[in-house]
């Protein structure tokens, strides 16, 4: 049973934008987010002249536009949304100072996160020299595996440049490969393994056979005992004669888990063994 939860406070929000199908449903969405960004705007604006009279500056465009530079926003409308959101913190800048009612502020340090997306591309892809070598901790390169298809040491990946978060690396048989690499080419970078390691990766197998006594005893040995490898998680189910088994292990590469895979197809009664991602 399913309890769906309700409330007259909320408000729409942008990611809604990614569940909605019908192009009606989208509309008003997007007139909604529109009208809440207006009425914010209107906040901002009033804080905004609030805080300059407080300085002793003049309410005029002038001083609005020093501080769209400042904060380095791209109109009086998204500064005035963002003070009013709370992103800009007008009392926050140090060091303000009035002449003849202009605004003198401070040349602000700009920080990692003001850095445009093709900036990091191109800081990136300066450093790499090529591919980018996973493993390498001399580049100083923040990346992480991909949850959505956990590669390991020895698959074909690639990286995507994330706008928070780093590379992310991707096996290029991922489920979201195709639309990675068509919707946002410029941001896919060579990647390629450093070499062997002795890190551990995890890795899902799933399997199928004729249930059999025994058998999962078999199987659990094969993975634990004969191939030294560490399980994180394993589950078996069985219907009508037939069983299901899924398993989570730690390996070190692709070799080391297709040598796994192929001793677990010998075993009498499984009929399929294949990688699954999760």
């Amino acid at each position: 049973q399913i309890e769906i939860i309700t409330s007259r406070k909320q408000q729409p929000k942008d990611d809604w934008l990614n569940y909605v199908v019908t192009a009606k449903a989208r509309h008003r969405i997007k007139q909604s987010l529109r009208d809440q960004k207006k009425k914010l705007g209107v906040v901002g604006r009033e804080a905004v002249q609030r805080q300059l009279r407080i300085w002793g500056a003049k309410a005029d465009a002038t001083n609005v536009k020093l501080l769209i530079e400042h904060f380095r926003s791209h109109s009086p409308t998204d500064l005035y949304y963002q003070v009013a959101r709370g992103k800009h913190v007008l009392e926050a800048i140090e060091g303000v100072s009035v002449k003849n009612g202009r605004l003198v502020l401070p040349k602000r340090k700009r920080n990692e996160e003001e850095r445009s997306l093709e900036e990091v591309v191109a800081e990136i892809r300066g450093a790499q020299h090529g591919a980018l070598l996973i493993g390498d901790d001399l580049q100083k390169i923040d990346y992480k595996l991909s949850p959505c298809c956990n590669p390991i040491a020895g698959d074909d990946v690639f990286g995507f440049i994330t706008v928070n978060e780093g590379i992310k690396i991707h096996r290029v048989n991922c489920p979201n490969a195709v639309q990675l690499m068509s919707n946002f080419a410029y941001r896919i970078v060579k990647a390629r393994w450093k070499g062997k390691d002795t890190v551990e990766f995890l890795a899902g197998i799933k399997f199928s056979g004729i249930d059999d006594v025994g058998l999962v005893n078999k199987i659990t040995t094969i993975i634990s005992h004969e191939h030294n490898v560490n399980m994180r998680a394993i589950s078996f189910e069985s219907h009508d004669g037939i069983f299901d088994g899924k398993v989570m292990a730690f390996v070190h590469d692709t070799d080391h888990l297709n040598s796994l895979m192929d001793k677990l197809k010998r075993v009498r009664g499984v009929r399929s063994v294949e990688r699954v991602d999760q």
